[in-house]
């Protein structure tokens, strides 16, 4: 299986400004995913960023960079551009890692674009992974998804998704572990991890999609391909990731 791996990353992030460029272990975070990227054995790591500081630092421990516009409203629409500037084949598969995932899995980053691979009848793949405390359940960063019985994504939601009707016995935040009679061991609650793989072809074909209204009240662009009538397939992730990096709290967390 050959694929190829697009890591978008900006400088200005609002919670967490120059996150690609901060030291872990001796490394900048950019780098930390780019070397997962090339342990999996991809093709080619390409960095797409509007930053001449990330530029300049990937650049600097060899990494390959493709410079792009500042007005992208998503990382996709940047890896449209970086596939448009390429002129990538059609067919490519094309992963989709965030750049502030540094200790991303390797068998993940495979698995994604296997998953793929292995169903040429959808247009996107992605991963979950299980859901075994009820904290994740009701946290609206951690995002849920519910698939059919083949795999394909029915939707994703901030909410605590499926709802248990009769498991819920008052205000959510009011709810502890053992009031909430939700059964993780009977039923598959699955947390979606935020991996991509595309063919080339659907990712220019997603950016001309005009952006939808689910899409826009839960915040979560890949609710656009569902509106549309394409299907995502999620297939269970070999290795659940630890979290990523989303602002200086969460670095601390990481090093200390």
């Amino acid at each position: 299986m050959k694929f190829q791996v697009i890591i978008p990353a900006r400088y200005g992030s609002t919670r967490f400004p120059g996150k690609p460029l901060v030291d872990i272990s001796g490394k900048p975070m950019i780098q930390h995913v780019v070397e997962r990227a090339q342990a999996a054995q991809a093709e080619a790591v390409i960095v797409a960023t509007d930053d001449q500081r990330i530029a300049d630092c990937v650049e600097g421990f060899g990494g390959q960079v493709v410079m792009t516009r500042n007005d992208h409203q998503s990382g996709t629409e940047r890896l449209a551009e970086v596939v448009q500037k390429l002129q990538c084949d059609p067919q490519t598969i094309i992963v989709n890692i965030q750049g502030d995932e540094p200790h991303i899995p390797v068998s993940v980053v495979r698995q994604v674009a296997q998953n793929l691979a292995d169903n040429p009848s959808v247009s996107m793949a992605t991963l979950a992974c299980r859901i075994n405390h009820i904290n994740e359940f009701y946290n609206p960063n951690i995002v849920k998804v519910v698939t059919d019985s083949s795999g394909k994504a029915l939707y994703f939601s901030r909410s605590a998704l499926p709802f248990v009707r009769d498991g819920m016995l008052g205000e959510q935040e009011t709810l502890t572990a053992s009031e909430a009679k939700v059964d993780f061991s009977s039923f598959g609650y699955l947390r979606h991890i935020g991996i991509y793989a595309y063919r080339a072809e659907f990712i220019q074909r997603y950016v001309d999609m005009p952006a939808s209204p689910l899409e826009q009240l839960e915040s979560l662009e890949q609710l656009r391909v569902l509106y549309h009538g394409e299907q995502i397939h999620v297939a269970q992730a070999l290795e659940t990731p630890p979290p990523g990096i989303d602002t200086p709290e969460d670095l601390t967390k990481l090093t200390s």
